[in-house]
């Protein structure tokens, strides 16, 4: 795997931590949104559906910093929008690396080269970048032509200067796995640190509602695409705990932790989950205590959930899973043969 034996050692400790002192719910990832604005209109994303007024507003440095101190995490992931938009995106990251958390900024790469000098490597820094697949349905996905090769061009150019760079790709109903697996051996000859992948599912607001997955198809899809990375064929790089990998191809069944991973943006904390646009509340705490748990995950009965597979919901579930006794060595092997 290609979290760092760092990032898997605070996490494992905060987890074990948060565990001792009596905590049930508490957040591993906060899904930073300093603001809804983008250069592409991806027709799976819902962001820049918000109004005008809405777009036009960028959260503060001081109120990112605050809302991690809030929540207390130890992985701050920055989407959007498009976090290089942010004219303070520099003043955000270098205060949270210096917090010592590790951030993942999500980026579709289109301002990345130009950006790097706004930035400096470090072991709590990852660029993330969104690609979904080879240039053709890349392109395709994000609505425009030539988004693939600048986004490579911001890769190589990263990688050069010592960044870490992780790619983050979702998998649509209608993939074709060969071309997904393709896709994974062309990412390898970049010498990335890693690529994560999530399957689609419905958000509200996509203008695009024809081509999530739904549960069974999801499990089916994935055990197709990542059949030479299980039977040892392949050597991809992936920058998930093995135990989420696992559940996508259905060796596990796991509920969701919808606490695992709360969003912040110009409109507070999101009501559970970010894809259901249920509505904010002013506060973490609010969030936590106001919130009926019970409501949420494929075992509450929420139809709204019953397909949902994805990350932001389920890793933190994998998470805390790979801290027993009995899946402790899968995932230690898994981190020292990255």
């Amino acid at each position: 795997m290609a979290v760092s034996l760092k990032q898997a050692a605070v996490v494992g400790t905060y987890i074990i931590s948060q565990r001792l002192r009596g905590r049930k719910r508490f957040p591993l990832v906060l899904m930073l949104e300093p603001l809804f604005r983008c250069n592409l209109a991806c027709q799976g994303c819902g962001k820049i559906q918000h109004p005008p007024e809405i777009l036009k507003q960028n959260l503060t440095p001081e109120q990112c910093f605050a809302a991690v101190e809030e929540c207390g995490v130890p992985v701050v992931s920055i989407p959007g929008g498009e976090p290089l938009l942010h004219p303070q995106i520099d003043e955000i990251v270098s205060g949270l690396v210096a917090r010592k958390k590790f951030v993942y900024l999500c980026t579709n790469a289109i301002l990345l080269e130009k950006s790097l000098a706004k930035f400096q490597p470090s072991p709590y820094l990852t660029f993330s970048v969104h690609l979904d697949g080879l240039r053709e349905h890349h392109d395709h996905c994000v609505d425009r032509d030539g988004v693939f090769d600048k986004a490579i061009q911001a890769i190589k150019a990263a990688k050069a200067q010592g960044f870490r760079v992780t790619t983050n790709t979702t998998i649509f109903e209608g993939t074709k796995p060969e071309e997904v697996q393709q896709f994974f051996d062309f990412l390898q000859t970049l010498g990335i640190d890693g690529m994560m992948i999530s399957p689609g599912y419905s958000y509200a607001w996509a203008p695009d509602q024809e081509h999530f997955l739904k549960r069974e198809q999801t499990k089916a899809l994935f055990r197709q695409i990542l059949e030479p990375w299980k039977t040892g064929k392949k050597q991809w790089n992936f920058n998930h705990n093995p135990l989420f990998l696992d559940f996508l191809v259905g060796e596990k069944d796991y509920d969701c932790t919808p606490w695992g991973s709360p969003s912040y943006s110009v409109l507070g904390w999101q009501k559970p989950c970010y894809l259901l646009n249920e509505g904010y509340y002013q506060s973490f705490q609010e969030l936590l205590d106001q919130t009926d748990w019970q409501n949420y995950g494929p075992h509450s009965g929420n139809p709204q959930c019953a397909d949902c597979m994805v990350h932001c919901g389920y890793e933190p579930t994998a998470a805390v899973d790979a801290l027993k006794p009995s899946n402790m060595g899968r995932a230690m092997s898994s981190l020292l043969s990255a």
